[in-house]
């Protein structure tokens, strides 16, 4: 049976495929992004998306919906001035302008219950359309 994570705020579930992906993506590298949705009827956060670790960040910020809320993670890879090579672990919580309200009060009520589960985020950005979590966003907050 599988098991679910609760999040007591809002009375959602996060699905045990989150955490498992999640942690496979953290440990293992075999994911390069996880893209996350709430089902309205269920009230359970689920997978919708994974991305194989040769995806760039241009093929993850295609994969986001126009029109609809969304969490992701983005597994950021980069080389320090000191030429170190570092990972971070990004949370995006995505809420497009054209999506409806309710989802986005639903997403903006979730989104701590989910990033508690998820353990190992570097850091978060909140974007509203694709200018607000560009490369140069995504790099700046790395530095």
């Amino acid at each position: 049976m599988a098991m679910a994570f609760k999040m007591a705020t809002t009375g959602m579930w996060v699905a045990d495929d989150c955490k498992n992906s999640f942690m496979e993506m953290k440990w293992k590298k075999n994911h390069r992004y996880i893209v996350f949705k709430i089902d309205e009827k269920s009230r359970l956060v689920t997978v919708d998306k994974v991305g194989s670790p040769g995806e760039s960040y241009d093929d993850f910020a295609a994969s986001l919906p126009t029109d609809d809320c969304r969490y992701a993670v983005f597994d950021f890879d980069f080389v320090t001035v000191d030429n170190c090579r570092k990972s971070k672990i990004f949370f995006i919580a995505w809420s497009p302008t054209a999506s409806r309200t309710r989802a986005k009060m639903l997403y903006a009520t979730s989104k701590d219950g989910l990033r508690r589960v998820l353990d190992g985020i570097h850091c978060e950005v909140q974007a509203t359309d694709p200018t607000e979590m560009g490369m140069d966003v995504i790099k700046h907050k790395a530095y």
